[in-house]
């Protein structure tokens, strides 16, 4: 259950700092430079934050194991996925196989690639040794 409840606060973090950015990227960022740079510029602030939750993660929520922030991160990522189509569905009117699809864009793949790393951060800050 413990795992359970760190995924969750690790994707909830993520997803909440990624929704503000997200607007800002596509309302602002992304009509001055292109989606592929904004996506690019968007990613290290992501991923600097997904460092500091996996980091409050395991030692707040006490991972122990590198086999437990593995856990905790594929099921942050599964979550965070899910939260993403949701958003996808419910506010830009898409059904689940169009969002699925839009990974076929290079800006996505981006995205999904930091959202890969984002799910390793818990099992490299144990790694690591936090």
């Amino acid at each position: 259950m413990r795992i359970v409840g760190a995924a969750i606060a690790y994707g909830a973090m993520v997803f909440a700092l990624g929704f503000v950015l997200g607007i800002l990227r596509v309302l602002w960022l992304a009509p001055l430079v292109g989606l592929v740079p904004a996506t690019l510029m968007e990613l290290p602030v992501m991923l600097g934050a997904s460092w500091l939750a996996s980091g409050w993660l395991v030692r707040r929520l006490a991972i122990a194991s590198a086999g437990e922030g593995l856990a905790a991160g594929g099921l942050a990522f599964v979550l965070l996925m899910a939260a993403e189509c949701a958003l996808g569905v419910a506010m830009m009117g898409m059904t689940p196989a169009q969002w699925f699809a839009e990974f076929r864009q290079p800006h996505a793949l981006l995205g999904l690639a930091g959202q890969g790393a984002f799910a390793l951060m818990p099992w490299w800050r144990m790694r690591r040794g936090v």
